[in-house]
């Protein structure tokens, strides 16, 4: 069996890390030709230290010059590079094989984007990718002879659960609709007079999962959802109507296909990262990933709930935004990103993040753009906007 090269964009972060934990678990497999991490130094150094990548990247010179410190004679292999170009060349390098696509929001369009150009295997954890600049990027994933492959939880259960020639048409395979869970974080049950006033730290509690900030987040207000339904709308070609939310506190059932004859596939699991990254790495086959097994007998139930979308409006927007279509979906994801880190620096309350996307929903043009500057324009001028909100 060949080694496989891999790239790590995002390997400071707790996919880069979960990735890299099963690869080490299979030596025989996988090589790490390059990793990236933004800040992070002195995590990213253990890194280089432990896999002795060809490259590594950092966000900028500084932060490169003291990553070269800390490998200077310990790791003098590993190349330091910076910036956004190093991104993008790491991931099209002809000796890498797959790229796990992992860095957390709008900066990882352009790497992404060039690992699909180059015809790699793309493991997709940057859902914002798909959200920004959906039909750029299936486009060039099909053009490039790209292989795309989800690692977020729920869509690839769904991968997992819908028949192994699916062709993107649900009504070819005999499916009604897909349904991706979601565990209603942190605030499942907080009335909507309290959540004016959670703080950062009480959002960034997850119960189940252990994430960034900036998704824990997501996963408090619910956009995280709602971005994960605009995802799979594109990844598995699926419009709007025919993707449902259920809140599933447990977090056993990652995702469910229903199918015409009144059959649920579901796939389960314990809340573990490990599971799909190792999934999507192996895919056709399959791997340990270090993952205890599910426990059946210790389960004390599952249930199901309704989103609340009074308490919980981002949701709500995010299947508007996706019906709406054109640069909507690049609109909400810009400004909720300005918008939840304002609310981590504690400048606003955590029920101003869905106005400030509502405020940018309606005050900006939605119509598409026709090319990747335009789109990213667009993304420049929500930002922009919501800043101005902010201030106001």
């Amino acid at each position: 069996m060949k080694s496989q090269g891999i790239a790590v964009l995002g390997a400071t972060g707790s996919i880069g890390t979960s990735t890299l934990d099963v690869v080490a678990r299979h030596p025989e497999r996988f090589h790490v030709v390059a990793l990236t991490g933004h800040s992070q130094i002195e995590r990213l150094a253990e890194q280089c230290l432990r896999f002795r990548p060809r490259y590594a990247v950092t966000g900028t010179p500084e932060d490169a010059a003291a990553l070269r410190a800390r490998l200077q004679g310990r790791a003098d292999t590993t190349e330091v590079l910076a910036g956004p170009a190093a991104l993008e060349e790491v991931a099209s390098l002809p000796e890498v094989d797959v790229v796990m696509a992992a860095i957390v929001g709008a900066a990882g369009l352009r790497p992404t984007l060039a690992a699909a150009r180059a015809g790699k295997r793309i493991l997709l954890a940057n859902k914002e990718a798909l959200v920004m600049a959906g039909p750029l990027f299936t486009e060039t994933v099909r053009a490039g002879g790209a292989t795309l492959l989800p690692v977020d939880s729920e869509h690839n259960a769904i991968f997992q659960s819908l028949p192994a020639d699916y062709a993107g048409s649900l009504e070819a395979s005999g499916i009604d609709s897909l349904i991706l869970t979601a565990s209603g974080g942190p605030f499942r049950n907080t009335s909507r007079a309290a959540l004016h006033g959670v703080t950062p730290e009480d959002a960034c509690r997850h119960p189940n999962w252990s994430m960034g900030r900036k998704i824990s987040v997501d996963s408090a207000t619910l956009m995280n959802k709602g971005l994960e339904v605009i995802e799979a709308s594109w990844l598995f070609s699926v419009p709007a109507r025919q993707i449902e939310v259920v809140v599933h506190p447990q977090s056993v059932i990652h995702s469910m296909v229903r199918y015409r004859d009144g059959s649920v596939i579901a796939q389960l699991g314990s809340p573990d990262m490990r599971t799909p990254i190792a999934h999507a790495l192996a895919w056709p086959q399959r791997i340990t990933a270090g993952v205890a097994p599910l426990d059946f007998h210790a389960l004390s139930g599952l249930t199901f709930e309704k989103p609340d979308l009074d308490r919980f409006p981002c949701l709500r927007l995010a299947f508007e935004a996706l019906e709406a279509g054109g640069d909507a979906p690049a609109v909400l994801n810009a400004a909720n990103e300005v918008a939840v880190a304002a609310f981590l620096e504690g400048r606003i309350g955590f029920m101003r993040i869905p106005e400030l996307v509502a405020s940018s929903l309606a005050g900006l043009d939605l119509a598409a753009s026709t090319s990747l500057e335009a789109l990213l324009e667009k993304d420049a001028q929500a930002r922009r906007h919501t800043e101005r909100q902010l201030a106001a």
